[in-house]
């Protein structure tokens, strides 16, 4: 029997639930960041809206530090995926794909998902424990599926790594120059010339 709060009887969860539960409650946090922001984000609101105890998302993720970073964690992971099934796509080209995942990450509606990645980082690089471990994974975590991408498309692999890093950079680059001034139509024309760089065609 589970509590409607997601707890389970005498505080015990059900055996190999708990992961489970835990990537369905991230989910459901990063769905309402996109929706409402993290500006005043407490545990208790949060849990309040997405249907458990605030005592729950404590149980799960420690603390309101380690559940955004986890937040960001989930986020990265969609991003990458949706990449993923962009360049499955029939008929297009790693540029367009590259295009219409620029087109997501920069959507107005998500840009507290860019702030909140922002700020995750930037408390990682200050040594923050609770962001700390994940500075290795925003990077690393993108690389290889990219290298694995420009290796397929007959890359070689020591020019594949340096070309995935650069292209993590810039997108990373320009959308903080997106956050930080506004300027949509010079970031996108900024975009547009790095993939007619990095690709070589309009």
């Amino acid at each position: 029997m589970v509590n409607t709060d997601g707890s389970h009887p005498e505080g015990k969860a059900a055996p190999g639930t708990d992961v489970d539960r835990r990537s369905q409650l991230v989910n459901a946090a990063v769905d309402y960041v996109a929706a409402h922001g993290f500006a005043d984000l407490s545990l208790r609101g949060l849990g309040a809206a997405i249907g458990v105890s605030h005592r729950m998302l404590i149980h799960y993720f420690g603390s309101k530090e380690q559940l955004l970073v986890e937040i960001v964690r989930m986020s990265e992971r969609r991003q990458r995926d949706l990449l993923s099934r962009f360049r499955l796509e029939p008929g297009l080209s790693p540029s367009d794909a590259a295009r219409l995942l620029w087109q997501q990450l920069t959507d107005p509606r998500l840009a507290s998902q860019e702030r909140l990645f922002f700020e995750i980082y930037g408390n990682a690089l200050r040594g923050r424990p609770e962001a700390a471990p994940a500075l290795e994974g925003f990077v690393n975590n993108w690389l290889e599926p990219l290298v694995a991408a420009e290796v397929a498309a007959g890359a070689d692999p020591a020019m594949a790594r340096n070309r995935a890093r650069l292209g993590l950079a810039t997108v990373r680059g320009l959308l903080l120059d997106l956050l930080a001034t506004g300027d949509r139509a010079g970031v996108d024309a900024a975009m547009e010339e790095f993939l007619r760089l990095y690709y070589g065609s309009k």
